[in-house]
């Protein structure tokens, strides 16, 4: 069998580098560029470029707009584009909830609990009809709109929405973040009177 040769792209050390000391400071480059490696910006701007590029979702998909949802994260649309394909169900993990679906009063207690266990920051996409104002459902079982719950920031129109338009509530809310003052102000909570109202 024949021996193995292995070949490199690193170039050689100058002949002149006979010496430890001088081998140490050829491997040693000056950067004359280093003044364009340098950014200068605001705490602000640097933690919500941090957070709206890397948006987790917690899907809670309670009807037909939760296809969609599930088709968003499909390679043909690809919402990992955006930094938003890791779903997670767990809400600890998760800092944005896109409620798709239709939101019963037997279901709303559940979701809000969901969101009150997601850490702080977070936000709340409702997509679609059903869950930004109750849809079609003008019953006494349907909750007309998740906004009487929980504070949304991006409502989706549609029934059901398509990828593309969940796409754009995403990038609008990614406009969003980036005008917080993510040092100084926190979310507020929904009213204690709304919370109170739903109670049965």
């Amino acid at each position: 069998m024949p021996p193995t040769t292995f070949t490199t792209m690193v170039s050689p050390i100058s002949e002149q580098a006979t010496s430890p000391e001088k081998a140490d400071q050829s491997d040693f480059v000056y950067d004359s560029k280093v003044e364009g490696n340098i950014i200068f910006t605001r705490v602000d701007s640097a933690i919500n470029w941090m957070r709206k590029n890397s948006l987790w979702p917690m899907p809670m998909g309670l009807a037909c707009c939760a296809i969609e949802l599930m088709a968003t994260a499909s390679a043909r649309f690809d919402i990992s584009r955006f930094g938003a394909e890791v779903m997670r169900f767990s809400p600890r993990q998760a800092d944005v909830m896109i409620v798709s679906g239709t939101v019963t009063y037997k279901m709303a207690l559940a979701v809000k609990r969901v969101w009150d266990q997601m850490p702080e920051p977070k936000w709340c996409i409702a997509m679609g009809a059903c869950a930004s104002s109750g849809g079609m459902y003008r019953s006494y079982a349907t909750l007309q709109g998740i906004d009487r719950l929980i504070p949304v920031d991006v409502y989706i129109s549609g029934c059901p929405p398509r990828p593309e338009a969940l796409i754009e509530g995403l990038l609008r809310l990614q406009r969003e973040i980036d005008k917080e003052q993510s040092t100084m102000a926190l979310k507020a909570e929904p009213e204690e009177e709304v919370v109170k109202g739903l109670a049965i």
